[in-house]
């Protein structure tokens, strides 16, 4: 049974349902929308084919470039989307945003905060969603709202990989009893205690280094059932898998990650942005100023070994519960990985076997370490199929009947229902607050009036709130970079700072961090809530429960960046 809300919670329940829908509906009558362009400079290269530049690895041609001189005549519509050059030969891609102001982070903020006063992250969302849409005047929230978003790419791409592949594998393993054959080994040979049990989880989280996603499935797949046996709280384990995730896959970027990023940070000028080489190299010669990240890794290595500096209350009473109770989640919690994933179905009669865990885990790393040296990018749902085709050859070889299998996927695939249909609504919310323009509002209000001490912790704090409030670093990179990088060269040359470039480095660092640390602690991040799916924990206790030490890690960082560029800069 779950523990009714008390009234002082369901009465800020209500005022934030009511703040959103009835603000929303007077903002979208009352307030004018404003336009903001946001120039991205472009490495435009030619060769015998024409011009073009080199963006997620793909080539794009430029077709025609407009006169800069011209586009203040123009509509900000009709601009959107193209190449422009400048009287000095620069090429910049042009983004026209239309926002409401301060207004413009309100769906977000009412979803957020309605999800920390009620725990239901579905209906948050959803209040979220429709807040927006009254924004937008888009009253007919299914045709005008829903159904755009979740006919999308990105939908289809959660209902494939999280519902499908990822569901249908973590069916059959509990079909197959392969991760509890998992789980006694790993306690056998590896794990003495709740110790050594937190730095499996932790040493995955090393491993699994391809990006935040792909790290928490995989390191919360694997190491749930070793942790429930040693009695760790979900919370806990939710927090040691999320806190790697994607800090790890910044301090070891042998992903997609600079690929993408290093086409965002070209600045006409200067020339260790020249080349796409160079802005490479910038990258992976920035990581050793990615505080936030070092630090991330390093509380959680901390609580792994029990020596935590500071956890806050919540975090500390989950781990006594866990240990002193058995009682991994608090007793009204609603874990988001179902009932049916929480134990194992193995037909009479058919012997798990530890390598019907292995080999399909060794597919998985295998197809993605292979797609990303063979193409810069990890196929992620490749790895995912592949997976599960192996795990299905396997059961099927060593005599499992087909009903039971299918049974087995069936199983897999209920059980990962609700938190794929909160993953889709997160990206439906994210369309809308996308529409709404808040990041970019945020970005166009940092001006060149700071003074530049300043600027690296401005930068983070901002990246903080954006990520924060929209779910996605990449997100985050893509309107924050194209100021943030000019910005802070122009800074350096204002005050004529001795190294310049180690200025332009941290504040680099920064962007990246602060994205890193939003995206993480975002109750509507994809990497939060695959964290809780597959470590089994309550959403909302998760978020809770790491924003404390994530935020120690950030203030932390933000002081490393400030003895830096006072000091060495």
């Amino acid at each position: 049974m779950h523990a009714k809300p008390s009234s002082v919670l369901k009465f800020t329940g209500l005022l934030i349902v009511l703040i959103g829908l009835i603000g929303g509906y007077l903002i979208g009558k009352h307030v004018q929308p404003q336009w903001e362009l946001q120039y991205t400079s472009m490495d435009v290269k030619q060769d015998d084919s024409g011009l073009y530049y080199i963006f997620k690895g793909k080539r794009t041609p430029v077709d025609q470039a407009l006169e800069a001189g011209g586009v203040p005549t123009m509509m900000p519509e009709q601009v959107n989307g193209k190449i422009v050059i400048d009287k000095d030969g620069q090429y910049s891609y042009v983004t026209a945003t239309k926002h409401l102001g301060v207004w413009s982070l309100l769906p977000a903020i009412v979803a957020i905060g309605l999800c920390l006063a009620t725990r239901e992250p579905l209906v948050s969302l959803l209040i979220g969603i429709c807040t927006g849409a009254l924004m937008l005047q888009k009253y007919d929230l299914t045709e005008e709202v829903l159904m755009p978003s979740l006919a999308s790419t990105s939908s289809a791409g959660v209902l494939l990989l999280y519902l499908w592949l990822l569901g249908g594998l973590m069916g059959v393993w509990s079909r197959t009893g392969a991760t509890q054959a998992f789980a006694q080994w790993a306690t056998r040979t590896l794990v003495r205690g709740p110790r050594t049990a937190k730095l499996v989880a932790w040493g995955l989280g090393i491993l699994f280094f391809q990006g935040g996603n792909m790290s928490a499935v995989l390191a919360g797949t694997c190491v749930k059932p070793i942790a429930d046996k040693e009695n760790i709280s979900h919370e806990e384990l939710s927090y040691i898998i999320d806190s790697t995730a994607s800090p790890i896959a910044i301090l070891m970027a042998f992903n997609a990650w600079p690929a993408y990023v290093q086409a965002l940070i070209f600045v006409p000028g200067v020339a260790v942005l020249a080349t796409e080489q160079e802005r490479l190299g910038f990258f992976f010669r920035s990581l050793p100023l990615s505080f936030y990240a070092v630090f991330a890794i390093l509380s959680t290595f901390l609580v792994c070994i029990d020596k935590p500096i500071f956890i806050g209350k919540q975090m500390r009473d989950a781990i006594k519960r866990s240990r002193e109770t058995g009682m991994l989640d608090r007793e009204d919690a609603q874990p988001l990985a179902s009932p049916e994933l929480r134990e194992s179905h193995v037909p009479e009669g058919y012997t798990p076997s530890l390598m019907e865990f292995v080999i399909p885990l060794v597919v998985m790393i295998a197809t993605a370490i292979g797609t990303f040296v063979a193409t810069g990018s990890p196929q992620v749902r490749w790895a995912f199929a592949f997976a599960l085709l192996a795990a299905c050859v396997m059961a099927l070889v060593r005599g499992m009947a087909l009903d039971d299998l299918m049974d087995g996927i069936a199983t897999g695939l209920k059980g990962v229902v609700m938190a794929s249909v909160i993953l889709l609504m997160a990206v439906a919310l994210g369309s809308v607050t996308k529409q709404m323009g808040g990041g970019a509002y945020l970005v166009s209000q940092l001006g060149s009036t700071l003074p530049y001490w300043i600027l690296p912790v401005a930068l983070m704090l901002l990246t903080m709130c954006i990520a924060f409030a929209t779910g996605t670093s990449w997100g985050t990179f893509a309107v924050t970079f194209p100021l943030a990088m000019p910005l802070a060269w122009a800074l350096a040359n204002e005050h004529e700072l001795s190294h310049p470039v180690l200025y332009l480095m941290v504040c680099f660092a920064s962007v990246l961090n602060g994205s890193v640390y939003g995206d993480q602690c975002s109750p509507i991040s994809d990497t939060t809530i695959l964290s809780s799916m597959t470590c089994g924990a309550d959403l909302m206790d998760h978020v809770k429960t790491q924003l404390i030490p994530a935020s120690i890690a950030a203030f932390a960082a933000m002081v490393c960046w400030e003895i830096v560029v006072i000091g060495f800069c």
